[in-house]
């Protein structure tokens, strides 16, 4: 069965001439017929466009121009603008918006040639974390149906669980990325802050939002980090440096690595299940030749609160241009232009985004921007120097990606702070705009777990290291739901 094969795999047999692109993206656009309208992982599927695309890809491995991930097919977040595409964000507000040009990452993936199979579903305009905020109704997780993916790249982690594609794109704001990848059993890494352009990534909390590859395993999502990093100089953030090799050090020995375990991350409030399953891939790791060294991360409880004053103001920001005007959707009829701003904004925002926009502009406000956002700021740079500091003692920091496994369908839609929780040990590196990664690391009540790896500025390198190794000796990034294998 050819989605059961690595993407190293496909792209051998590509290369050998023994499968075609064609026969590849075909493949998984049959699965997604048969699987996704019980999963709701997709928004959009581009059948026309991704076979398009394959013939392309097939005709550069023909004629010798092809590169390693030619061919390969992968879907977007529908969160990164695609030429000719509907890009939602999986809001009402954007489900007539057909985006007239590509998002920078997806400019690159096409010249890497990979055919997109479709726009993966999300939390609306990135804001929570169980993609249960759709506008278009909340994606299934594929280990237990009952389950939420994450957020909010939840439909890019259920598509490569469910293997409906082999590798995705997700955007990270507060643990997009990496809690997602933890509850679909899959490997996710955030870069470092200003690593990936955001150039046509709609905006969410532009200090924090960073773009990075999904995928099964930490080899595939260095190859993809390769082609999704490229300098960028209409993202003002985008860090102009010498193009980094992600790959360079897949193969390199662990011995003498020095891991930080802080305490922090052990106390209340984490299922002694996920508990288990962290510390013993922590010790799998040091059977690898590392060493772990007690650090502290003092001011881990301000992250949270900090993040949600934070984010809100920048989104409340960001989403101001959504009036019903230029584009997006735009109310029946409006009495005048204030009607039509109240109403097309009223109609087209789901309840999670006008409550942080509400939140963003209250402490926005006069009057309350120096008890608020002020001292938010000051509390991010408290967190940051907490990592900086412990930067000193060890090489990398590991812990849970989240308190718990995935929770059910529904569970804590009511309770908005329940939800905020669960980027809990997240969060705190987009404060410092450090790369984060989750691996696959074992099951805790039957659902997936990851084990959280997060590194100094620009260490991607060794994160994704640390993940090649621990995956030459495990085999859980292997593992895929029985219906879907």
């Amino acid at each position: 069965m050819l989605h059961t094969l690595s993407v190293k795999q496909m792209s051998e047999k590509l290369h050998a001439g023994e499968i075609t692109s064609v026969e590849l993206t075909q493949h998984y656009l049959d699965r997604i017929a048969q699987f996704d309208p019980e999963l709701n992982a997709y928004v959009t599927v581009t059948p026309e466009l991704a076979l398009q695309m394959a013939r392309e890809a097939d005709e550069r491995l023909q004629n010798g121009t092809a590169g390693q991930l030619t061919g390969i097919p992968i879907a977007h977040k529908d969160i990164f603008c695609t030429d000719g595409v509907k890009t939602s964000c999986s809001s009402k507000m954007l489900d007539n918006f057909i985006a007239p040009y590509d998002a920078h990452v997806v400019t690159l993936l096409k010249k890497a040639g990979m055919p997109i199979l479709g726009k993966t579903n999300m939390d609306e305009f990135a804001m929570g974390s169980s993609s249960e905020s759709s506008y278009y109704g909340p994606t299934k997780n594929p280990w237990d149906l009952n389950a939420v993916p994450g957020g909010s790249s939840g439909g890019a982690a259920a598509v490569i669980a469910a293997n409906l594609a082999p590798m995705a794109t997700g955007t990270d704001t507060g643990g997009s990325i990496r809690q997602p990848a933890s509850f679909c059993g899959i490997t996710g890494i955030k870069p470092t802050y200003g690593t990936v352009s955001r150039f046509g990534i709609i905006a969410y909390a532009s200090s924090f939002d960073q773009a990075g590859p999904m995928s099964r395993s930490a080899e595939e999502s260095a190859w993809m980090l390769n082609a999704m990093s490229e300098f960028d100089q209409r993202d003002s953030t985008c860090l102009e440096q010498e193009r980094a090799d992600f790959a360079a050090e897949l193969n390199n020995s662990l011995e003498g690595l020095k891991v930080g375990v802080p305490a922090e991350y052990f106390g209340e409030g984490l299922d002694p299940e996920v508990e288990k399953v962290i510390k013993d891939a922590i010790a799998e790791i040091e059977k690898l030749g590392a060493t772990t060294v007690p650090v502290s991360l003092p001011n881990k409880d301000l992250a949270v609160p900090s993040y949600y004053v934070l984010a809100p103001a920048e989104a409340s920001s960001n989403l101001s241009r959504y009036d019903g005007v230029r584009f997006g959707h735009r109310c029946e009829q409006p009495k005048d232009l204030e009607d039509l701003y109240k109403r097309s904004r009223a109609e087209g925002f789901g309840a999670e985004v006008k409550r942080r926009i509400m939140v963003g502009a209250y402490a926005l406000s006069a009057g309350y921007y120096d008890a608020y956002y002020l001292k938010a700021q000051r509390l991010r740079r408290m967190v940051h120097d907490d990592f900086t500091n412990a930067f000193e003692q060890c090489d990398v920091i590991m812990g849970p990606v989240a308190p718990t496994p995935a929770f059910n369908i529904g569970e804590k839609t009511d309770d908005p702070t329940s939800m905020y929780l669960a980027d809990l040990y997240t969060i705190p590196v987009n404060l410092g705009g450090f790369p984060g990664m989750s691996i696959p690391a074992g099951f805790a009540n039957g659902r997936p777990v990851g084990l959280h790896v997060v590194g100094p500025h620009f260490s991607e390198a060794k994160l994704l290291n640390i993940g090649h190794q621990f995956q030459q000796v495990t085999d859980w990034h292997k593992q895929m739901p029985e219906q879907y294998s």
